[in-house]
């Protein structure tokens, strides 16, 4: 169980697996690691060519056009992309915080 303190109730953590990781090898952010958590999820979203849709060029989507429907198409993929390993990276006391983003970018 964790304790949100903005919720201010306990939360549930026995789905995370016993090591306190993420499924992708790095620890979940919590309450008190941020600055490792940020370390290690930009080198994981670099090395899988997704930190551009997150704090790089191309953080907000071409325009849904038909002469750009590749690249929205493409934007779109990676942005999912990027947006699942982040929110499988969030601990569950923090999940609900992120869940009005619509975007990897803005998570």
């Amino acid at each position: 169980m964790c304790q949100d303190p903005l919720m201010e109730k306990s939360i549930d953590t026995s789905k995370m697996d016993s090591s306190g990781r993420s499924g992708l090898g790095i620890e979940v952010l919590n309450q008190s690691n941020y600055k490792e958590w940020k370390t290690y999820i930009k080198s994981y979203l670099v090395g899988e060519d997704l930190w551009d849709v997150v704090d790089g060029i191309n953080t907000t989507s071409p325009i849904d056009e038909q002469g750009n429907a590749d690249a929205f198409k493409r934007w779109k993929q990676l942005n999912a992309k990027a947006e699942f390993v982040l929110k499988r990276s969030i601990s569950h006391c923090l999940f609900d915080h992120i869940m009005r983003y619509n975007s990897a970018h803005e998570i």
